[in-house]
């Protein structure tokens, strides 16, 4: 198996076993300890060594692995960082969700992020996430779950019913989406079939407390085209970046600072105590750095690239990009760029990231809204502000984005990766 098969099958396996930021989370973490990081605990004291690599999690679904440089004084060479995030637009399930309605049993869901509403009717859904329950020890205690095979749907209307939708029917997020369970002569109990789920994977539970459960779609990743050059799977926004920095980092031979950064929550602001806009890498930098002023010059030497996916040129809708900033699939990652600070990329920082894709003749795009479209944002002027360090946008160009299914060249994966390892054995600037 070649180099770039092995690497696709590896992300095509860390696609299918991440339903949530709490899985996927799980996934990185099991990579890096088998590859020697050590797992640290937030609530502990830390005793760190020069050359140490360590992870810490936060709320299960946030996470920072970093190596220490062996041989220099990170206030004198600072981390080289790629950013991106572990949440993904889908639809949640509220907490007191069961439906029944005409002998069918159904769930009440909400919409998290900007999700495209459209192709998540008719898939085989299923639900996964974490739960949290009292044991039979009478302690708080918690678990991710997955019922794995396909358990929801949510049918359309039939066109015979709706004649206007291919005209541009509005969907209503309340009424239209509660996804289909079954048939039941009378409501359910939707923490029983918890409680059941938990059982069944050996858990010992007295009652389920609460939750944080997803939809997701269980049609597998898979590699699209005539020449496999395309990936189609759920989620690629953001996990395809969170897999290229794992990839890179695990495969780095760097004797720098370096540091893998995926945080939750991006999808809807980054505020929150695990998100981007929480102080997780504050405070994680304040314990490797306990002097303030060791602690600025650290950053002042350290460089972010914030790793998102960007919008690709559709074929059908050429019309939506500036002609100029139309990133195409498989021409290489792109840098993201806006005046209005949307996106972090500088001069400096975009000028470093070219030399270093230059340096494994890695080509190189760039994406810029058109001037009379709203432009998104990531995590990276976020970090930026937080922390004040220098940092670039990029990302792997995509095609429907926030679908349930989104689309990506498996060339820009790997030439991503590539210049991630170049920019980790990056010295001092």
């Amino acid at each position: 198996m070649s180099d770039k098969s092995s690497t696709l099958s590896r992300l095509i396996n860390f696609l299918n076993a991440s339903p949530t930021p709490f899985h996927a989370v799980t996934q990185m973490k099991k990579r890096l300890l088998e590859a020697g990081y050590q797992s640290l605990d937030e609530k502990d004291s830390w005793i760190l060594k020069a050359g140490g690599r360590y992870v810490i999690t936060r709320n299960d679904s946030s996470i920072v692995a970093w190596q220490i440089p062996k041989n220099r004084l990170l206030s004198e060479s600072g981390f080289r960082m790629v950013g991106a995030h572990t949440d993904s637009p889908c639809l949640r399930i509220k907490p007191n969700p069961e439906l029944h309605k005409l002998g069918y049993f159904q769930l009440g869901v909400e919409v998290y992020g900007g999700a495209l509403l459209g192709p998540w009717f008719d898939r085989d859904l299923s639900i996964a996430g974490r739960v949290s329950f009292v044991n039979d020890q009478g302690a708080l205690a918690s678990a991710l779950i997955d019922f794995t095979s396909p358990v929801a749907i949510i049918p359309s209307l039939a066109i015979h019913l709706d004649r206007e939708a291919n005209s541009g029917r509005a969907i209503n997020a309340q009424t239209f989406l509660p996804p289909l369970l079954g048939q039941a002569e009378k409501k359910p109990d939707f923490r029983a079939l918890l409680k059941e789920q938990l059982e069944n994977a050996g858990e010992k539970v007295s009652s389920v407390l609460d939750y944080e459960l997803s939809l997701y779609d269980t049609q597998s990743a898979a590699l699209i085209g005539l020449q496999q050059e395309f990936l189609a799977s759920a989620r690629l926004d953001n996990l395809l970046s969170c897999f290229m920095g794992l990839e890179a980092l695990l495969q780095s031979d760097s004797d720098e600072g370096i540091l893998l950064v995926c945080t939750d929550h991006e999808e809807v602001g980054s505020m929150s105590a695990a998100g981007a806009q929480g102080p997780m890498l504050e405070h994680l930098f304040e314990r490797i750095q306990a002097d303030s002023e060791s602690r600025s010059r650290m950053l002042a030497h350290s460089i972010m690239i914030s790793a998102d996916n960007a919008h690709g040129i559709h074929p059908n809708f050429s019309d939506k990009h500036d002609a100029n900033h139309g990133p195409v699939l498989n021409k290489g990652p792109v840098i993201k760029l806006n005046a209005n600070q949307r996106y972090a990329t500088t001069d400096i920082t975009s000028s470093l990231f070219r030399m270093l894709a230059a340096l494994d003749n890695v080509p190189v795009q760039e994406f810029v809204v058109r001037s009379d479209m709203a432009c998104g944002s990531t995590i990276g002027p976020i970090t930026s502000a937080e922390i004040g360090v220098k940092t670039i946008d990029i990302g792997v160009p995509q095609l429907a984005m926030h679908s349930i299914r989104e689309l990506a060249g498996t060339d820009d994966l790997i030439n991503t990766i590539k210049v991630f390892k170049q920019f980790f054995k990056l010295k001092a600037l």
